[in-house]
């Protein structure tokens, strides 16, 4: 029987010195139907925008040999360059950034490119940042559209966009059919512990408007270096019941390698930990 979703693998999964080749490989023998790719701050993942047209139909070629295509792409880099930024030069930068991200991603068939949800980060947030945030955004948005690329906000651990019905806000002020949501689960469950409401009401606020679930484990306070594996307090089979009612059906497994000597073993323990969600949900 054929699958009814997509499971993908965050590339911060594997140590940081594997090439893309040999990601694609690992990603098709732990199980994984897809690679996310991630754009961040650091020069050696933010050069990849520079590359040539057949630099990177190279990639291509390498997603057909190994039968794992990316489809996904996480853009944190506009955490170091933000698009709300008091910095006007700043903010030139974080456009270009998404601008040729979009190209990087038209090449290589990618559909949906996740934007951190984040005005600012290492500045402090107000209503001038949040003003530039909405003007940048509204020169980005019709950049995707024109690709046929959807943007999509992950939510954060930061104020300004830590639940999907702040993400709706923005959302809802732009318009756009190619502007949407890419909800981080386990961020969700700490914003739950941390307002007191519901993470599948939450859910609910952006029904129509979610293209893609990443899936995390975290603890109250902690949003990163976890394992997937069940310890934490992320609601793994409510949300992922959630997206099985609202035709959600794109996931990625985001965790981070953490110097293990097995890591080709943890990636297929998580793999099978997140198909057994996977499966009871959608088979």
């Amino acid at each position: 029987m054929d699958k009814l979703y997509s499971l993908g693998l965050y590339e911060k999964a594997f140590p940081a010195h594997f090439d893309i080749t040999m990601m694609l490989r690992l990603a098709a023998i732990a199980g994984f139907d897809r690679l996310e790719l991630s754009i961040d701050e650091g020069e050696e993942r933010l050069s990849r925008l520079d590359w040539s047209e057949r630099s990177v139909m190279g990639i291509l070629r390498e997603c057909e040999e190994a039968g794992v295509p990316i489809r996904t792409l996480c853009l944190s880099a506009l955490r170091k360059y933000p698009l709300g930024s008091h910095d006007a030069a700043i903010r030139e930068k974080a456009v270009d950034i998404v601008r040729r991200t979009i190209r990087f991603a038209s090449i290589l068939n990618i559909r949906i490119v996740m934007l951190a949800g984040y005005d600012v980060y290492y500045e402090e947030s107000d209503s001038l940042s949040r003003t530039y945030f909405m003007e940048s955004l509204e020169r980005v948005v019709p950049l995707a559209a024109e690709a046929g690329i959807v943007l999509a906000f992950e939510t954060m651990e930061t104020p300004f966009m830590d639940t999907v019905g702040k993400a709706m806000s923005v959302i809802e002020r732009i318009g756009s059919p190619w502007l949407g949501i890419y909800p981080d689960i386990g961020n969700l469950q700490n914003a739950s512990v941390l307002y007191g409401n519901d993470v599948i009401s939450d859910l609910a606020c952006g029904s129509g408007h979610i293209f893609a679930m990443h899936l995390k484990e975290t603890i109250p306070g902690v949003y990163r270096n976890l394992r997937i594996c069940g310890e934490g307090h992320t609601r793994y089979d409510d949300c992922i019941h959630f997206a099985s009612e609202h035709d959600i059906r794109i996931f990625t497994g985001e965790f981070w390698y953490q110097g293990s000597g097995d890591y080709l073993g943890e990636l297929k323990s998580t793999c099978s930990f997140l198909r057994s969600k996977l499966d009871k949900a959608f088979l």
